[in-house]
């Protein structure tokens, strides 16, 4: 699919409303109420009026309204739009997970898709899922990573943790910590970190990233004593990068790389495995953290946390990781048009070539 280089148009973001259970209408809504955002982007959610209806009237929100469409071509641009994939009426069990919440988050989450690949909005921002009421033959993913991947056909992707502090992908994604080591070889770690590399230069604006490689084992396997990883795949997957002019180090441990402030000193870190990704990035920036999916043909972000079912319907759940979301979404999607235009202009300038993504 691509997208129309037009840099004065409104960006159309599209919204997945993720498990109606959970929190999702709550910061979506509290997110669209800022009227600043409304004057910037064209925002189309996919979901139920009904639901959503439900959802304001529980939090006491009286001064919102969606302007309900029956496609995002009919998107009022100042106005927060809905799309329903649903028009029946909804149990709803708040701070619950059921069978119907899941089906109503692959529906969202299929229509916003369809949209994204027919270029009727130019980003998509998903609202968290139940990984487990979601998964059925029609969702075999373990999250909207994986999902989108496969959506998009591509092969190279990272889920890449963005917030104030670090950007942080990580190389083996969701999977049981046993199979970790398994999953782990010189070549799959390479892939990583040329998403990375691309991903910052293009999505992020960033000339020439420095990228920090972390270990698999405690102490980066104390030269083999405490396991041979970092000698054998890790440090080799550097080196290959390195010759291919990407700026990688390491391996580096990870506790002494985040308890020393060593990660202020470069644009990306790559770790091994989820919680290495997770546990500092969640500990800096709980509220306000970014789940964004590089490597893609198109741009997804979304919050950095889960349904939080034990704040659904209570009026006290924060926005704030939602509303960085959407504006990282615009963000990136502007740093493409630009890269993209920049890079093209250099096919016509003596002597420059026009740098392509790596394979």
């Amino acid at each position: 699919m691509e997208q129309v280089p037009d840099k004065e148009r409104r960006i159309r973001v599209g919204i997945t409303h993720g498990d109606v259970n959970g929190i999702s209408y709550e910061i979506i809504i509290k997110t669209l109420q800022d009227q600043r955002l409304l004057e910037m982007y064209t925002i189309v959610v996919y979901g139920s009026s009904k639901v959503a209806s439900y959802h304001r009237k529980t939090l006491n929100i009286n001064d919102f309204n969606f302007n309900l469409v029956k496609k995002a071509d009919q998107a009022h641009p100042r106005r927060p739009n809905i799309v329903n994939i649903h028009d029946e009426e909804i149990k709803l069990d708040l701070g619950k997970s059921t069978s119907i919440a899941g089906e109503l988050a692959f529906l969202s989450l299929e229509a916003a898709t369809d949209d994204l690949m027919k270029n009727n909005i130019d980003v998509v921002v998903t609202a968290p899922i139940n990984k487990k009421n979601i998964h059925s033959a029609n969702f075999p993913f373990p999250g909207h990573t994986e999902y989108f991947a496969k959506k998009f056909g591509a092969d190279e992707y990272l889920m890449l943790m963005v917030n104030k502090v670090f950007r942080i992908g990580v190389v083996t994604g969701h999977i049981p910590l046993c199979q970790v080591k398994e999953a782990l070889n010189e070549a799959l770690i390479l892939h990583k970190i040329r998403v990375m590399d691309h991903s910052l230069k293009r999505d992020f604006g960033v000339l020439k990233p420095r990228i920090a490689i972390l270990s698999l084992n405690p102490h980066a396997g104390d030269e083999g004593l405490l396991g041979d990883e970092e000698q054998t795949i890790i440090q080799p997957a550097i080196d290959s990068a390195f010759q291919q002019n990407i700026l990688a180090f390491g391996p580096y441990p990870a506790d002494g790389f985040f308890g020393s402030g060593d990660f202020t000193k470069f644009d990306g870190i790559l770790a091994m495995y989820h919680d290495q990704c997770m546990a500092p990035f969640k500990m800096a920036s709980f509220d306000e953290g970014v789940n964004f999916t590089a490597g893609l043909p198109i741009v997804r972000t979304s919050p950095a946390h889960g349904t939080a079912y034990g704040l659904a319907g209570k009026n006290i759940a924060s926005p704030e990781a939602f509303r960085s979301a959407l504006h990282l979404a615009c963000d990136i999607f502007i740093n493409r048009l630009n890269y993209d235009a920049l890079h093209a202009n250099m096919l016509h300038i003596p002597g420059q070539e026009q740098e392509t993504p790596h394979a």
